[in-house]
């Protein structure tokens, strides 16, 4: 059986890169400017045995002239099978169209779909996978909806299909203890017979999250919670913890394993941030008590906070027995929205526990500061949910092969 070859572009620290891995799927290329995520990125492909990891992690600006031809000495003649990836949402995102004054009418972000339909129109592969926000479902440029731009653009060559009904996928579906809810937009090369529905209806549910109702579970399996995902990981206390410590992994339950590397003996970047003592004291009396962050300022006036720019979701603990809220890159700079349920560890989460659960492998290794860690992490897909993506193209790439066979491909490059 032949090996799938796909192109990552705008690819993060490789979320959804890893998920086209776990199917056994070979990279050809992965295109991104941080450089951090970069180093990530060629981390992950020698831990899976490639020697061009180098050449292959392509650290550059996708608007560049030369991208094509940059990217032509990586591919090296290969036959590219799928291209993946989606440009950054924060011009789509409605946290950044809020802050904006403008609401990212003026950003150029808004316009990186173009190079994104550059590369596929150039390389035309069989599939691709755009990936967004569900921002994107309402940004609006002089009054015209992006995302209508964008789907017409990447119908040039492809069927595709827009219905939000279909196109947004909640990663807690595919056993990602997280609510996290994306725009994936998925296209079939207009020659194949094989339609954009088939290729949803083949990504598989297999958990139920806690807003479905009943009658529409089924046989689904409840939805990973925050404790199947870090219930097992070590106490600490603010400050405490170290990049690497000796760790008896338990694979306890169905996720931990699926997540877990046999023989692993270490436990990365649990470490845990440092708090002022008014911050540990919200996040003990919230997790303690139970409370929403507006619940403690109505009933800890000594605890409210001395900004008068108060939201009810700046302060948010995670609990025990649901999936976590969206993991957002804004970790980064603080982790108020992500407090430990454990009220007597009084902190917010580690960069391994973020990572297990927005599902990474316990043996992924993030480069970087810790910030630019938060930030890769924030910004990626679940390898979970783009595991569920990649067995599904499998299937389809599959039942096309031999009708590519038969077809003279006249599409011109």
């Amino acid at each position: 059986m032949r090996e799938y070859c796909f192109i990552d572009l705008f690819a993060g620290c490789g979320g959804l890169s890893e998920g086209f891995y776990r199917r056994g799927y070979h990279a050809l290329a992965h295109v991104e400017i941080n450089p951090a995520a970069c180093e990530t990125l060629r981390t992950r492909m020698r831990h899976y045995g490639y020697e061009n990891a180098g050449e292959a992690v392509l650290e550059m600006d996708i608007t560049r002239e030369d991208v094509l031809e940059r990217m032509e000495k990586a591919v090296g003649g290969r036959k590219v099978d799928l291209i993946i990836g989606g440009p950054p949402c924060q011009a789509y995102s409605s946290l950044g169209r809020a802050k904006d004054d403008h609401g990212m009418q003026e950003d150029p972000r808004n316009y990186l779909f173009e190079s994104y339909v550059k590369v596929l129109n150039h390389y035309l592969p069989r599939f691709f996978v755009f990936e967004n926000v569900t921002g994107l479902l309402t940004a609006k440029i002089k009054g015209e909806h992006i995302v209508n731009r964008v789907v017409e653009a990447l119908g040039e060559h492809y069927k595709v299909k827009f219905d939000p009904g279909m196109n947004v996928l909640n990663s807690a579906n595919y056993g990602v203890p997280q609510i996290r809810k994306r725009v994936i937009i998925m296209g079939v090369r207009r020659d194949l017979k094989t339609e954009p529905e088939e290729m949803y209806e083949a990504v598989k549910k297999t958990h139920y999250d806690p807003e479905m109702p009943e009658e529409s579970r089924g046989s689904l399996e409840k939805y990973v919670t925050v404790r199947d995902a870090i219930g097992e990981l070590p106490f600490l206390r603010q400050g405490e913890g170290a990049p690497e410590i000796p760790f008896q992994y338990t694979y306890g339950n169905d996720f931990l394993q699926k997540i877990g590397a046999p023989g692993l003996k270490v436990l990365r970047d649990h470490v845990a941030r440092g708090h002022n003592e008014t911050d540990m004291q919200r996040y003990e009396t919230m997790a303690k008590n139970h409370w929403t962050f507006q619940e403690m300022l109505e009933k800890r006036e000594d605890l409210r906070h001395e900004k008068a720019r108060v939201f009810g979701n700046s302060y948010t603990v995670q609990w025990w027995d649901l999936p976590s809220k969206t993991i957002i890159a804004h970790l980064y700079k603080d982790g108020n929205q992500f407090i430990h349920p454990d009220y007597r560890q009084r902190r917010t989460f580690t960069v391994r526990e973020a990572a297990r659960i927005q599902s990474f492998p316990d043996d992924f290794i993030f480069r970087g500061p810790r910030t630019e860690q938060f930030k890769q992490i924030g910004n990626a897909v679940p390898p979970l949910l783009a595991e569920a993506i990649a067995a599904a193209m499998l299937v389809k790439l599959r039942e096309t092969d031999s009708e590519e066979a038969g077809n003279d491909i006249s599409l011109s490059r």
